[in-house]
């Protein structure tokens, strides 16, 4: 457990599942949930989802880390382990959003990884996702380069593509 100046971060727990699911269904209805794939959100799903993410609760590889204030989940961050490093994911409630709550706990997140010898991340998003670009770059990363990302089709069955950046922070 990660204690910051108002977070508290932990690994996630297969009963946080109706939390995440409010995070997901919250998401969706962003204006950048067109960027991202989308979550299948019955209790069946999101139940199963968590508690394989859970599961992973000592690994080295994948790590869910919920984000809470005050004892409630407002957020999440996942690491999975990649070559040289491991890749960053998060999503946060958007009542929650603009109060410095995803960079307060990815900053900890990242100190602690840190301590643990990894020596690079990487993450990726929307361009036109700009608050997630403007948290990268706070938190220290470096754009890197851009790739075509395809997550939908339209309805004549072509992919719907978007411009994502490719990001990189090195401990």
């Amino acid at each position: 457990m990660i204690n910051t100046e108002r977070l508290t971060i932990r690994r996630v727990r297969a009963e946080d599942w109706k939390d995440l699911q409010f995070i997901w269904a919250d998401a969706a209805k962003s204006e950048y949930a067109k960027y991202d794939k989308p979550s299948e959100l019955d209790d069946a799903t999101v139940k199963k989802r968590v508690a394989k993410w859970a599961e992973f609760a000592g690994s080295y590889e994948h790590r869910f880390y919920a984000v809470c204030l005050n004892g409630t989940v407002i957020g999440y961050a996942a690491f999975h382990i990649r070559e040289e490093g491991f890749e960053l994911g998060y999503c946060f409630r958007s009542d929650f959003h603009g109060q410095g709550y995803a960079y307060e706990s990815i900053s900890a997140l990242i100190g602690h990884l840190k301590t643990k010898g990894v020596k690079r991340i990487t993450a990726g998003t929307a361009l036109a996702n700009t608050p997630s670009v403007r948290l990268l770059e706070r938190l220290g990363f470096i754009q890197t380069g851009t790739e075509e990302v395809s997550f939908y089709k339209d309805a004549d069955g072509r992919p719907i593509v978007f411009e994502g950046g490719v990001y990189e922070l090195k401990l």
